[in-house]
């Protein structure tokens, strides 16, 4: 299983974006089940609508719900971020945060992501 960011998405459903082409090379390479929260389909999906279209953003949403698992953000998970993004001194964002707790939690090392902000993240080897 691997971890799946916004931004990994967001290139992927858009042909504009910079990093599309590189997307669609990670996707054809892919073999892993994806891992995603809650907060990571609010995120694609509020971005692939408003520079795609809503009609993008619902297909998305859709193949979250029919191919990825969804892991959602509870009290215990929020609390565990909040350290975590205490940790890095508000370099990564909340949401991001909430993604390396679940990561923590479920024992995973790679990400899908092209933000570099993970880079700092000792232990993470994000696929870009």
């Amino acid at each position: 299983m691997i971890f799946g960011d916004a931004s990994y998405f967001i290139a992927l459903s858009n042909k504009g974006d910079r990093w599309h082409a590189d997307a669609l090379r990670v996707a054809g390479k892919l073999r892993d089940s994806i891992l995603v929260t809650d907060l990571v389909v609010a995120e694609s999906v509020t971005q692939v609508g408003s520079r795609v279209g809503v009609k993008a953003g619902k297909t998305l949403f859709q193949y979250f719900r029919d191919d990825c698992r969804i892991a959602y953000a509870g009290e215990d998970l929020l609390d565990d971020a909040m350290e975590r993004w205490q940790t890095y001194g508000g370099r990564l964002s909340v949401s991001d945060a909430v993604s390396l707790a679940i990561m923590a939690r479920e024992r995973l090392s790679k990400i899908l992501s092209f933000d570099s902000d993970f880079d700092i993240v000792r232990g993470i080897d994000r696929l870009h």
